[in-house]
C-alpha cells in the first residue's frame, strides 16, 4: 500500500515539474516572439503614418465652372452642386461630400479646392433643363464650360 502511495506522490510531483518547465519554456518563446513582433509592429506603424501623410497630401484641383445657355449668354443665379468622394469616413469608408454654390452674373463660379479624381457637377437653373455629369479631373486647375439646353416643350 505504501508503495502505491509513493508512486502517486512521485507521479504528481513529476507532472507538476513538467508543467512548470513547459510554462517557463513557453514564456521564453513568447517573449522572444513579442520582441520580434514589436519591431514588426513599429515598422507597420511607420508605414501607416506614411500612408496617412500621403492621404493628407492628397492632390486637389481648383475648379472654375462657366454656365451658359444655348445662345451663349451666361446663366446667373444657377445652383451648382459639386460632389466628390472624400476618403476615410465612418468605418474608413469613402463618403460623398457635396458643395452647394451659385453662379454670379457672369455665369461662373469658383469652387474651393476639392480632391482630384471623379467629380460630379450638377447645374439646376430656372427655365433650363437640369445638367449633370461625372468628370474625371487629374489637373491642378480646371475650367469647365457647361451649356444648358432649353426645357422640353409641353403641350
Amino acid at each position: 500500500m505504501n508503495g502505491l502511495i509513493n508512486r502517486r506522490r512521485f507521479a504528481r510531483r513529476w507532472k507538476g515539474t513538467a508543467i512548470l518547465a513547459a510554462a517557463l519554456l513557453c514564456t521564453g518563446v513568447t517573449l522572444a516572439q513579442n520582441s520580434d513582433s514589436d519591431s514588426a509592429a513599429a515598422q507597420d506603424q511607420s508605414a501607416s503614418k506614411k500612408k496617412k501623410d500621403q492621404k493628407s497630401e492628397q492632390l486637389t484641383v481648383k475648379l472654375e465652372i462657366h454656365v451658359t445657355n444655348a445662345n451663349g449668354k451666361p446663366v446667373s443665379n444657377a445652383s451648382v452642386y459639386v460632389r466628390y468622394n472624400e476618403p476615410g469616413g465612418f468605418l474608413r469608408h469613402d463618403k460623398l461630400a457635396e458643395l452647394d454654390l451659385k453662379t454670379n452674373e457672369d455665369g461662373s463660379v469658383k469652387v474651393p479646392p476639392v480632391p482630384q479624381g471623379k467629380i460630379m457637377i450638377q447645374v439646376i437653373a430656372t427655365g433650363w433643363h437640369t445638367y449633370g455629369k461625372w468628370y474625371d479631373i487629374e489637373k491642378d486647375e480646371e475650367s469647365v464650360q457647361i451649356t444648358l439646353k432649353p426645357p422640353p416643350h409641353w403641350y
